[in-house]
C-alpha cells in the first residue's frame, strides 16, 4: 500500500505520528538483519528532546539522610573539596527540542565503527530554524565522518526541505529538488574521495501521500551496499499499529 498522510485526518484522528515514528526504527532494524553481512549490527534510537535521555547520572547522599557516612567513620582520610571560582559569564540559552528517530548501522570488525545512518524526520527538526540546522549539521557531520546518510521525511505539514539545505550547506545542488523542493521524500547520500576531491553522491525521490516508498541503498562500505526497503519494514510498522 502507498505511504499514508500521518499528520492529517482520517489518519491523524486515530493514530499518532510519534507511534509510527517510534515503531519504524525497530521494524527497519528486523528487516536488515537478514541482508547484513558477518561483523555489522544495526540498533534503534529514539531521543526525544532534552528531558527524556540522561546519558551519565551523577547521585549525592540526601541531607535528610539520618546515618550519613563520614570518610571518618568509615576509617578514610578526610580531605578538602576544590571550590571552583564563579563562572566568568552567565548566558540563558535555549537549545531547542532534539527529537531523533533513527537507526544506527556498526562495523564490529572496526571497533564498533559507525557506517550507516538512518534519520526519520520530525515535525520538531523542521520546526524552527535552529532546529533544522542541527538536523542538517548532525547530517553533514556524519558524512564528513565517512558514514552513509538516509534520510527519511514524510511530515507533510511543514514545507522545508532538510536535504536541500543539506545541499546548500555543503554548497550543492540537485536539479530534481529546485527551485521547489517538495516536503516530504527520502534520499540516501555519501561522500567518495575520487583523486584529490570529495563527491558527495546521492540517490534522492520526492515523495507524496499515496506513492510507495522506494528502496534505498545502505552503504555499509566503499564497495558494499544493502537494499533498504522502506515500502515493507513501513507497511509491516502500519499493520503492527494497525494503521489501515
Amino acid at each position: 500500500m502507498p505511504f499514508r498522510d500521518h499528520f492529517r485526518p482520517p489518519v491523524s484522528t486515530r493514530h499518532s505520528w510519534e507511534g509510527l515514528h517510534s515503531q519504524w526504527p525497530a521494524m527497519l532494524v528486523q528487516q536488515l538483519f537478514p541482508s547484513l553481512p558477518d561483523g555489522f549490527t544495526a540498533e534503534p534510537r529514539v531521543h526525544l528532546g532534552p528531558f527524556f535521555e540522561i546519558d551519565i547520572a551523577g547521585f549525592e547522599h540526601d541531607a535528610t539522610d539520618p546515618n550519613p557516612e563520614t570518610p571518618e567513620a568509615s576509617g578514610g582520610i578526610a580531605t578538602a573539596l576544590w571550590a571552583p571560582p564563579q563562572p566568568t559569564s552567565t548566558i540563558d540559552v535555549e537549545l531547542g527540542e532534539n527529537y531523533e528517530y533513527e537507526v544506527l548501522v556498526y562495523d564490529e570488525t572496526r571497533g564498533r565503527r559507525l557506517v550507516a545512518a538512518i534519520e526519520l524526520v520530525s515535525i520538531a527538526n523542521k520546526n524552527l530554524a535552529k532546529h533544522r540546522g542541527m538536523f542538517v549539521a548532525k547530517c553533514a557531520t556524519l558524512l564528513q565522518q565517512g558514514v552513509s546518510v538516509s534520510i527519511i521525511d514524510l511530515v507533510t505539514v511543514r514545507r522545508f526541505n532538510l536535504y536541500a539545505e543539506l545541499l546548500d550547506l555543503i554548497g550543492g545542488s540537485d536539479p530534481a529538488f529546485s527551485p521547489n523542493p517538495p516536503a516530504t521524500y527520502a534520499i540516501a547520500c555519501r561522500m567518495r574521495t575520487v583523486g584529490t576531491r570529495s563527491r558527495l553522491e546521492t540517490w534522492a525521490y520526492p515523495l507524496e501521500p499515496g506513492q510507495l516508498l522506494p528502496t534505498l541503498p545502505l552503504w555499509l562500505t566503499e564497495d558494499l551496499a544493502v537494499a533498504l526497503d522502506l515500502e515493507a519494514s513501513y507497511e509491516d510498522t502500519c499493520r503492527v499499529l494497525r494503521i489501515a
